[in-house]
């Protein structure tokens, strides 16, 4: 029974039918790429707009991984130090499965690995991996309003919206100045005995995941806005050449695209939801609607999310050779 190879078959498949199942959506997503448009049109695309931009692109979309992975560097200095080369392997790999596995599932990833990789409290990495997330969609969030108070500002609705967005831009800072008093009165709440002090050195550790003081903060925020910056200039910039979208509609629809991507709720891979993102995005930055603009506006919309998707396999697969040059140079 025990090299009976039926009865090795259902544990395999049940251990990995997420990945399986991850595999059959984007094999489904390409064929329907294929029976909809047909693959030539859409690389017909890269080759209009030149190769060259397409390697630009993924290399610009490379040094956003980078930055990341120095985001948690200088988050966790004492742990990290030394092996930038094994973080970046693992911000890679917890990317990949980000990216590939349904519903978020694979955030869990990250608390994992660190815990494995660097010996930090899953409490704490937990913690530090929720801040930064909330930093992601705060930014995105940010970049998304100011077009929107372009826009009010221009009908006449007057100053105050900006006041409103600065408010909204400072969030962040508030919460963070107010990151002691929340602790204290967690602290007086809980019990100081029994589960209650298993509680409150949770709280601890949760509130070890927040940056150090108020540089490391700054430092922090500082590297979610460039990155942000750049990812969505990156996407915005592939739509122009994709469907000569204005440069408004192309924001917006790296934006869509981008924060569909940050939500609790996506498809393996993106499939559909990324590029859905990106088409609604442009769209409520002006897009046009019309059949044929639409059309051209999806072909691109599925390139710039193939990109997103290339550029996360060839980085995961260059992380992986500088950990190992890293590894064996030690």
């Amino acid at each position: 029974m025990k090299n009976d190879p039926v009865a090795s078959q259902g544990p395999w498949i049940i251990r990995n039918a997420m990945w399986l199942g991850t595999v059959a959506i984007i094999l489904a997503y390409a064929l329907f790429i294929e029976w909809f448009w047909g693959w030539l049109v859409i690389v017909e695309r890269w080759q209009k707009a030149g190769w060259g931009a397409a390697v630009l692109a993924i290399v610009l979309l490379l040094t956003t991984y980078v930055l990341r992975t120095w985001r948690i560097y200088d988050y966790f200095p004492a742990e990290t130090m030394g092996r930038f080369g094994v973080l970046l392997r693992l911000v890679q790999v917890h990317n990949l499965l980000n990216v590939m596995m349904p519903f978020r599932t694979g955030e869990a990833s990250f608390p994992l690995l660190m815990r494995r990789e660097f010996d930090v409290p899953l409490a704490r990495s937990t913690s530090a991996l929720l801040v930064m997330r909330l930093f992601d969609l705060h930014a995105l969030l940010a970049a998304a309003a100011v077009g929107k108070a372009l826009s009010m500002y221009s009908q006449g609705y007057g100053g105050w919206v900006w006041l409103l967005w600065l408010t909204f831009l400072v969030l962040p800072a508030i919460a963070f100045a107010l990151r002691g008093r929340a602790v204290e009165m967690l602290a007086k709440i809980l019990p100081s005995s029994g589960k209650g002090a298993k509680l409150e050195r949770l709280v601890e550790e949760a509130a070890a995941g927040l940056p150090a003081n108020n540089a490391a903060f700054a430092r922090a925020w500082g590297a979610t806005l460039v990155n942000w910056f750049v990812k969505v200039a990156v996407l915005a910039w592939v739509l122009v050449l994709l469907c000569g979208l204005d440069l408004g509609a192309a924001f917006g629809g790296g934006l869509g695209g981008e924060l569909s991507s940050v939500l609790p709720v996506h498809a393996p891979a993106g499939v559909g939801t990324y590029p859905a993102g990106i088409t609604a995005g442009a769209i409520a930055f002006g897009a046009p609607t019309t059949k044929a603009a639409l059309e051209t506006l999806g072909q691109a919309a599925v390139n710039a999310h193939l990109l997103i998707i290339m550029s996360s396999l060839i980085g995961t697969a260059l992380s992986l050779l500088v950990a190992r040059g890293a590894k064996a140079g030690g």
